[in-house]
């Protein structure tokens, strides 16, 4: 990867939506120079995915939060790859990553309001073998 990678990348990351000429005028990078150089990051794995960024206000998804999330490894045969997704396969969970330090996976959630918030964490998380604790955070704004 080089500078123009780097350039092209960046304009991606903002609008993935944009045509390569679109690219081209925003980066100066030729037209057939942003098409191979996107084909070739897409080749070797740089750009995995393209995606879009919902309003999720307006789609009945209004709250938003992180739960840490400490695993009891003596009441589960589960690793914690496995246990991490089971928990995605849940409709509320957006993402689950597996860190260190005093919490063992962290959740991202969406749902439409807190009853449904505190439904998922009571009758869904907790339920899970092997969960010994959660802390949720919820999230007051997203920059």
């Amino acid at each position: 990867m080089d500078e123009k990678d780097e350039r092209i990348i960046e304009v991606l990351k903002e609008n993935s939506k944009l045509s390569t000429q679109q690219i081209s005028k925003r980066t100066s990078i030729p037209i057939t120079t942003v098409h191979h150089r996107i084909k070739k990051l897409e080749k070797d794995g740089i750009i995995k995915n393209y995606t879009v960024v919902l309003d999720n206000k307006k789609i009945g998804k209004a709250i938003s939060a992180y739960i840490l999330i400490v695993v009891d490894y003596r009441y589960t045969k589960q690793s914690q790859s496995e246990m991490a997704k089971k928990l995605k396969s849940k409709d509320a969970v957006e993402e689950v990553s597996i860190v260190t330090g005093s919490v063992d996976m962290i959740a991202k959630i969406r749902v439409k309001d807190i009853d449904e918030l505190n439904n998922f964490v009571i009758e869904h998380l907790r339920m899970l073998n092997g969960i010994e604790k959660t802390e949720t955070l919820v999230i007051l704004s997203e920059i």
